[in-house]
């Protein structure tokens, strides 16, 4: 059986694109389309669908204010965020996936590349992924851990924490890592005698603006890795986009960063 999508985007050239490849694939169907998220929203109160494609900027209601009515009225959708490759894009991106996206694409600067095998595959191995794989849902809600009340009661605890020196925790995320990793890093007290390394597979400029995010919401210090920086413990490293991200022991005994731009793997 088919999966069923709803396509909501206030562009009509975007809204076809969008349709073309998610019907062709054989694996889903586009059961409806909207052009602004007011639309949306009156889809989503009547019927289901397997995810939402979402565009954030639209007329009379955008993609976050949509997002956050349905969290607010308890309306669940699977929701992939559509974004622009810009600064202010990848903020309201990483906003999106606080107020309940799952997962998001970027969106073409043209039609050619819209209609290009990268923005094709990306897409399709997205919505495969957040509507097959079982994903982890948080025993507390993230409004809770903000309020300082998960945090405190984890923080409270951190005396079991071994008292070794130079440990190293390594995460890496691709589909639903965003969200995920909100579940995750702002649980983590600030005195963690550990430097996290994470690796995310996202696009150039969204792992800063992830990073900030994160920052702000957690105990811990997070920020986007330096090439060359020294590991610190009660710090997350997140790998900017594109590149990869070593750990490389130094004279003193420590551990540096080394970012390089080899092939993926």
């Amino acid at each position: 059986m088919m999966k069923n999508i709803l396509v909501v985007d206030d562009s009509a050239l975007m809204r076809k694109v969008l349709c073309d490849i998610i019907n062709a694939d054989g694996t889903f169907q586009v059961s409806d389309v909207c052009r602004d998220g007011l639309e949306a929203y009156e889809k989503l109160k009547k019927n289901t669908y397997d995810a939402v494609i979402l565009d954030l900027n639209m007329p009379k209601m955008g993609g976050l204010e949509l997002l956050q009515r349905l969290r607010e009225e308890k309306i669940q959708a699977t929701v992939i965020v559509v974004s622009t490759l810009t600064t202010a894009g990848a903020e309201v991106t990483i906003l999106a996936m606080e107020y309940g996206a799952v997962d998001f694409v970027t969106k073409p600067t043209n039609v050619i590349e819209a209609k290009g095998d990268s923005f094709r595959t990306n897409l399709l191995r997205v919505l495969l992924a957040v509507t097959t794989k079982e994903r982890f849902v948080p025993a507390e809600s993230f409004a809770r851990a903000k309020a300082g009340q998960q945090v405190k009661r984890i923080s409270a605890g951190t005396s079991r924490i071994a008292k070794a020196s130079g440990k190293v925790v390594a995460l890496a995320c691709s589909t639903g890592g965003p969200k995920a990793l909100q579940s995750v890093i702002p649980f983590l007290p600030k005195n963690l005698d550990a430097a996290v390394v994470l690796v995310q597979h996202m696009p150039v400029g969204f792992t800063k603006s992830m990073a900030d995010r994160l920052d702000v919401i957690s105990p811990i210090h997070v920020k986007e890795a330096e090439d060359g920086e020294e590991l610190k413990t009660g710090t997350v490293y997140i790998a900017p986009g594109g590149k990869h991200l070593e750990v490389r022991r130094i004279s003193s005994g420590g551990h540096k960063i080394s970012l390089n731009s080899k092939p993926a793997i």
